[in-house]
């Protein structure tokens, strides 16, 4: 066959196929970016933290921009309703509502935005070393954590208040912290029983890594997602906690304002001047509901068979 009849019989063929493209495996998701996605898809997550972010601002910068202190007196509007000048009204002794919510809506953020997560990372430290150890250690802290669960947390805070008035309100955060990490210890000693099985904790264990550092590189963070989310629903208890027992005295008191002191205040008043009670219960449960949004957003989205789909 000649060269033309070649270059012929090749272009009568066609042009010669491609091969075939290369398909790239895409790298698969880790899982805090898999938890971050269902997240960002979640109506109820972004309505919860805009109104958490919404509120926390409020409560930081609100008494700065309001001219009124939450302690003064204006003794030509004592018990007086809302108005230009006090936007929430005042209470018995003239002091504005306004003013004495923000600052109690500090106070309530704060202990339940150190007691919750306090209270977690004790869970964390006791329930893994537990469940790693096991033997005569993991014996003694189930008989503690089962002793706390037995003893009853808001007896014992009455027994212990006249202690308190010479305290801080860091006391009451600690106790609170204190009597809020049982259950957890007990489901993170279970998980650690269960990961302290596997092939990477038995290697670093072997190569003589020390136990300290097993617990925060390998068994801790595979228990993240699950701290995460009890630390986020462990700020509602805590605040709800704190309000419960300032509300009946026995937790922040006078001069200090919380909005458990607030509503206490407020509720023989409740029907005649409702503006004392219905303001602080108002923060009080957009507060609440708003983190509970976040916290049942984290839960589904940490395990999605938890409940129905209800976005």
């Amino acid at each position: 066959m000649s060269i033309v009849e070649g270059a012929s019989a090749t272009l009568a063929a066609g042009p010669e196929p491609e091969p075939p493209s290369v398909v790239m495996a895409r790298k698969p998701l880790s899982r805090g970016r898999l938890i971050w996605n269902r997240l960002a898809h979640t109506p109820r997550f972004w309505i919860g933290a805009v109104a958490m972010g919404t509120i926390v601002l409020w409560a930081v910068l609100g008494p700065v921009f309001y001219p009124i202190d939450a302690f003064s007196r204006d003794p030509l509007n004592m018990g007086m309703g809302p108005t230009q000048l006090h936007w929430f009204g005042t209470n018995n002794i003239g002091q504005d509502i306004y003013a004495q919510t923000l600052i109690g809506l500090q106070k309530s953020l704060v202990i339940g935005l150190i007691a919750g997560p306090l209270g977690t990372l004790i869970a964390a430290i006791v329930g893994s070393v537990a469940g790693y150890l096991g033997g005569i250690v993991d014996n003694v802290l189930v008989w503690v954590i089962n002793l706390l669960l037995v003893l009853p947390s808001f007896i014992l805070l009455v027994i212990l208040s006249p202690l308190f008035e010479d305290l801080s309100w860091i006391f009451l955060t600690v106790f609170l912290a204190g009597f809020s990490w049982m259950i957890m210890a007990q489901v993170i000693r279970s998980q650690t029983r269960s990961l302290r099985g596997r092939d990477f904790v038995k290697a670093a264990r072997y190569m003589g890594v020390p136990m300290p550092t097993i617990l925060a590189r390998h068994i801790i963070p595979n228990l993240a997602s699950l701290l995460i989310i009890d630390a986020t629903l462990g700020v509602v208890a805590m605040i709800m906690a704190e309000t419960s027992l300032s509300y009946f005295g026995f937790g922040i008191r006078a001069p200090d304002v919380s909005l458990g002191t607030l509503l206490s205040e407020g509720t023989a008043a409740a029907v005649t001047r409702p503006w004392l009670f219905v303001f602080p219960a108002g923060v009080l449960i957009a507060t609440l509901f708003a983190v509970s949004l976040i916290g049942d957003a984290l839960r589904d989205a940490v395990d999605p068979t938890s409940g129905v789909n209800r976005d």
